[in-house]
C-alpha cells in the first residue's frame, strides 16, 4: 500500500510540477527599480543570503516572486535530492525543510529563517525601500 502511495503522489508530482513553474513563468512581477548605486548596496548585502528551495514547492515559488519583486540577487540552492545542499541544510539549520533562507553575518555566524511569511517579512523589512 505504501509503494501505491509513493507512485500515486510522484505521478502526481510529474503532472503538477511543469504547471506550477509555467504558472511562476506567467505571474513574474516586475522588480522593483533602485538606482545603481542603491542596487550594488542591495547586491553586496545579498551575497551572505542563500536560498535553500525545491523547484516546485509553492511556498519556495511564493519566496522566489518576492525575490524578484524586489530586485534581490539571492543565490539559490535546491535541497529536493540527497546531496550536499540538503545535507548542509539538514546541518546548519536542523531540518530538511523548505524554504529556508541561511543569512550570513559580518562575523561569519549564520542564521537559518524557515517558513515562507517570515522569510518574505525579513527580506521586506531589510530590502523593501526603493
Amino acid at each position: 500500500m505504501k509503494l501505491v502511495f509513493r507512485l500515486f503522489f510522484k505521478t502526481l508530482r510529474v503532472i503538477i510540477g511543469p504547471v506550477m513553474l509555467l504558472w511562476e513563468f506567467v505571474t513574474r512581477p516586475k522588480g522593483l527599480a533602485r538606482q545603481p548605486a542603491l542596487q550594488e548596496k542591495v547586491d553586496q548585502q545579498c551575497r551572505d543570503i542563500v536560498l535553500y528551495q525545491y523547484k516546485t514547492c509553492p511556498f519556495c515559488i511564493k519566496v522566489r516572486q518576492e525575490i524578484r519583486r524586489l530586485s534581490l540577487n539571492i543565490e539559490r540552492l535546491d535541497a529536493q535530492k540527497e546531496g550536499r545542499n540538503r545535507d548542509d541544510l539538514v546541518h546548519g539549520g536542523g531540518q530538511a525543510k523548505v524554504p529556508c533562507l541561511k543569512i550570513t553575518d559580518q562575523a561569519g555566524n549564520s542564521q537559518w529563517l524557515y517558513e515562507s511569511d517570515k522569510i518574505i517579512e525579513y527580506l521586506r523589512g531589510h530590502f523593501a525601500t526603493g
